[in-house]
């Protein structure tokens, strides 16, 4: 216990220490009080006195005492806000009696540190983010991107997308938000493609036709790996989204039922036909050829691209092609073998993005499914490979590579 006459020596002590001392001991008195009223405002006014204490080390330990404390007093808490920039940084991370206008006034002209600090508080509102984004510092942007638990809202998401396409850093950043919005997460998508298509030690590594076509089904897959997630949302926005901008070819649709999002598929036929999407799942689940083949009329599909998805819809019901490779693998040969024998090796001008689409996947997914089939082959069998005897008059002299 300290009596009141001693602690006001402290308070007048010529030494610092002494007096921080006393200001950190009447913050802890003030706080936990439970005696009379005109103790309890002697106590507020020695509160008071020390922040006019010449000593920076007495109001830090003024401020330390009353910094996490949701009872320590305003005006007190707002004098040391406006203190020397030590003391204000710490204030602003951590003093949970302030309010957002409390800070939102210092956003403007406050310099990066104290912004940054502000961006560590335990709850950072939408209204503080947005102020604190508006400022344009990457450092306090890159710490906001990164905490899902501060609300950005989709305007401002998608904003931060367009304007990081040379920031990977920043693009990981909003790419981990759960929050962010379909339209932002595949703009990001097409950068980081650019990104990829641009590195000097990918261009190096892989041919140039492979990586385009390695690319463009990363970001196929992408887009239909999204739209799923956002399939059965209200007013399938980013399906219409899609459709606006041009972007849902007969690629997209043949990659969505190939690669099983089926309910991405739903969506986008939806969005074309107009129709309700209940109807164009229970059609896809369960609809005759022709009743399939009146719904791609609806959409505006042309008739050999029709006659194509029908095929694939109807091979989708019988095979897992959101999990199983080698299902994958079966149906897209089976169809280019199809397309092949029907138009006896001629493909109409119609056809021919949809068969350049099966021809890339045929190589892609039988790469896939060989994965493995061998060793473990060569592991349960005792089979010796038969190799026919080659004479020495067949031997061919291959060109230096």
């Amino acid at each position: 216990m300290v009596a009141y006459q001693q602690f006001f020596d402290l308070s007048q002590s010529s030494d610092s220490e002494e007096r921080g001392t006393a200001a950190h001991l009447a913050a802890l008195a003030y706080l936990n009080h439970d005696g009379p009223a005109d103790e309890q405002a002697a106590l507020y006014a020695s509160l008071i006195g020390f922040l006019d204490d010449r000593s920076v080390k007495v109001r830090a330990a003024l401020a330390y005492g009353l910094l996490h404390a949701t009872t320590a007093p305003r005006p007190i808490m707002l004098a040391l806000l406006h203190d020397s920039a030590i003391i204000a940084r710490a204030v602003l991370q951590y003093c949970p009696v302030l309010i957002d206008a409390d800070m939102i006034g210092l956003v403007k002209s406050a310099d990066l540190s104290m912004l940054l600090s502000m961006t560590l508080r335990t709850a950072v509102s939408s209204r503080l983010a947005l102020a604190l984004l508006a400022r344009n510092e990457r450092p306090v942007t890159m710490r906001l991107a990164r905490r899902a638990d501060v609300a950005l809202g989709d305007a401002c998401l998608l904003e931060l997308a367009k304007t990081c396409a040379n920031d990977a850093e920043l693009r990981g950043a909003l790419l981990g938000r759960k929050d962010l919005p379909a339209e932002a997460r595949l703009l990001l998508v097409h950068q980081v493609t650019e990104a990829l298509a641009g590195a000097r030690i990918v261009k190096g590594a892989i041919a140039a036709d492979r990586l385009a076509r390695l690319l463009r089904d990363s970001t196929d897959t992408a887009l239909a790996v999204i739209g799923e997630r956002e399939a059965g949302q209200p007013g399938m926005v980013y399906a219409a989204a899609l459709v606006a901008a041009d972007q849902l070819s007969t690629r997209v649709m043949l990659h969505s039922i190939v690669s099983g999002h089926v309910m991405f598929f739903a969506d986008c036929l939806s969005e074309l036909s107009e129709s309700p999407r209940e109807k164009v799942f229970t059609l896809l689940e369960n609809g005759s050829r022709a009743a399939l083949n009146a719904l791609l009329v609806r959409c505006g599909l042309g008739e050999g691209v029709r006659n194509l998805l029908v095929r694939l819809v109807l091979h989708a019901r019988s095979a897992d092609l959101a999990d199983d490779v080698a299902a994958r693998h079966f149906v897209v040969t089976a169809l280019t073998d199809e397309l092949i024998v029907e138009h006896d090796g001629v493909i109409p001008s119609d056809l021919e993005e949809a068969f350049a689409y099966l021809s890339e996947q045929n190589i892609m997914l039988a790469r896939r499914a060989a994965r493995g089939v061998m060793s473990s082959f060569a592991s349960e069998t005792t089979t010796p490979m038969r190799i026919p005897a080659i004479g020495q008059d067949n031997l061919l002299a291959l060109p230096a590579a």
